[in-house]
Order: C-alpha cells, then sequence, then structure tokens
C-alpha cells in the first residue's frame, strides 16, 4: 500500500470514523466522468451488497468543472456496467462546502490531491483529504488511479481493479 504522504493526522482521522453513522465519503476526480463516480458506484455496490445503505453517504465530484452535468464517460460505464455497477451518477465540481459535508475526501491522484489540499481552508479539512491509495493492498506498483480518459479497455479495467480492492478495504476498515 503506498504511503502517497498520508500524514498523522489523516490517519488520526481516519481511525477516529471507525464506526461513525453514516460516513460521508466523497471520491474525487479532474473531471467526475471516470474515476471518481466508478469509485461511487463501486463502493455503493458493496455497501448495498450488506444491506448498509443507511450506514453510508456516498458521492463524487471534480476539480474541473467542464463537464458538469454529464453521465461519466461511456467507455467507463460499459466496463462498469459488465461488473455489475450502474454508474448513473452526474459529474459536479468540487466545493469548498464539500469540506464541511464529507467526514472523507478522497482524491484518485496526486494531482488532484494538491489541488483539494490548496483549496482546505483549515488543517482539520485538510486531514479529511486521504488518498485511494491508502486503500489498495493489491497493486503496490501504482502510486496513483490512472487517469483511463486516454487509454484503451485495459485502462479502465485496471482502474476498476483498483477501486475495487480499494472500496473492499474501506468498506471493511470503517464498518467495523
Amino acid at each position: 500500500m503506498a504511503d502517497y504522504g498520508v500524514n498523522r493526522k489523516a490517519e488520526e482521522v481516519i481511525n477516529s470514523l471507525k464506526g461513525k453513522k453514516p460516513l460521508k465519503v466523497l471520491f474525487v476526480c479532474l473531471g467526475n466522468i471516470c474515476r471518481s463516480p466508478a469509485a461511487e458506484g463501486v463502493l455503493r455496490a458493496i455497501v448495498g451488497s450488506h444491506g448498509d445503505e443507511a450506514s453510508w453517504v456516498i458521492d463524487s465530484a471534480g476539480t474541473y468543472g467542464g463537464h458538469a452535468g454529464d453521465l461519466p464517460d461511456r467507455r467507463m460505464r460499459v466496463h462498469a456496467q459488465r461488473r455489475g455497477y450502474d454508474l448513473v451518477h452526474r459529474s459536479r465540481k468540487f466545493r469548498e462546502s464539500d469540506f464541511d459535508e464529507f467526514d472523507l475526501i478522497i482524491p484518485m491522484d496526486a494531482s488532484n490531491e494538491s489541488n483539494l489540499r490548496d483549496l482546505a481552508p483549515t488543517v482539520e479539512a485538510e486531514a479529511k483529504i486521504v488518498p485511494m491509495m491508502r486503500f489498495v493492498t493489491r497493486a503496490t506498483r501504482y502510486d496513483y488511479v490512472p487517469d483511463p480518459y486516454y487509454e484503451g479497455a485495459e485502462g479502465f479495467e485496471l482502474v476498476l481493479d483498483l477501486l475495487e480492492d480499494g472500496c473492499d478495504n474501506l468498506y471493511t476498515i470503517f464498518s467495523r
């Protein structure tokens, strides 16, 4: 599992959130049309399979607002649907108020993490930012969830593999 710059404060936040109901999680990527809506869909499916929907609030957003209102990328929807995930989220841009509304803000890569840290109004808000790779255990050669937008089918499948692993672990950590 990549450390990816997670500081002691973030680890304290993770520990303090264990058992919190409902836990409010926001996944963040650049355009909110590939990785973050896929993470949202994967975690929703995991939570749903356990009948635990009332214990979670799950959403996604992008640091870039150019796709606001759009469905996820068609290719991501196709690959996700093959695995049983229905991605119906409409893209939206990250808002500073998300720091108040969510307990955990999970960026997909270093660029989005940096953008979020720049937007964080307080140290406490910044501590809510925990990279997705903090939860991924099976793909140790990756430091971030790669953007599949300019990749072929393999890129979308890799992203889903990483997200399934990370979301399984995320659910396990916070459902104890």
